[in-house]
């Protein structure tokens, strides 16, 4: 990866790594960043769908870097495409390292969120 590369979107979520996310290794669990992306994908679904979503996909995921305690997980979000009650989310997750300040991708992934009406049933996505 290059380092002139910068992050793809709107920052969406940004949250301190702390020790009780940590694997035996020291590392933070792959989960809790996945569990922040869908947040972050989940706020700019809901904010383009005006309305409640659900997350019904994500595609493969690959693990760049690990982020560390006292890292700051920066999650940004970027609306792909949209369908008539569906939408693609691409979404990145950076972390701005403790010690360094050095700001560096973690992984990234598209999600797959579906507008949901009060019955939980799918409905169509406003055009804006």
């Amino acid at each position: 990866m290059p380092e002139t590369e910068a992050p793809r979107g709107q920052l969406t979520v940004r949250i301190s790594a702390m020790p009780a996310d940590t694997n035996a290794n020291g590392d933070i669990f792959g989960g809790w960043v996945l569990s922040r992306m869908d947040q972050a994908g989940g706020i700019a679904a809901i904010e383009r769908a005006h309305g409640r979503v659900v997350t019904i996909a994500l595609d493969a995921m690959k693990f760049i870097r690990p982020v560390k305690v006292g890292d700051t997980l920066e999650v940004y979000t970027h609306v792909e495409s949209i369908g008539r009650t569906s939408m693609k989310i691409h979404v990145e997750a950076w972390a701005r390292r403790f010690s360094t300040r050095h700001h560096e991708k973690v992984t990234d992934a598209n999600f797959t969120f579906v507008a949901i009406d009060d019955n939980g049933r799918p409905r169509p996505i406003p055009a804006a």
